[in-house]
């Protein structure tokens, strides 16, 4: 569906009505100054948005909330003090 442009003087002489039209699922209206698009009204209930956006895309298979069988290098050696200038990068695996 194409978005609907009024002016921003259209906008604000019928602001009510605009609001109406959306709130019934007229669809999003841009509104515009000087020719060039500045804001977007739309209605509060079109698709799941942000919270509700990878609804369905993704599973959780297994057990996510029990504590894994490894242990932390931090547990293994507590008083170990990382050096970041004695960090060589030659150490690191390239995959």
């Amino acid at each position: 569906m194409d978005e609907r442009m009024v002016t921003a003087a259209e906008f604000a002489a019928g602001c009510r009505e605009l609001l109406d039209e959306v709130a019934a699922g007229g669809g999003p209206i841009v509104i515009t100054m000087d020719g060039q698009p500045v804001a977007r009204l739309a209605s509060c209930r079109e698709g799941p948005g942000f919270l509700g956006a990878g609804q369905r895309r993704y599973a959780i298979i297994g057990d996510i909330t029990s504590p894994l069988d490894v242990e932390w290098e931090a547990e293994v050696n507590p008083d170990r003090v990382l050096d970041p200038a004695a960090w060589d990068a030659s150490q690191v695996e390239s995959g």
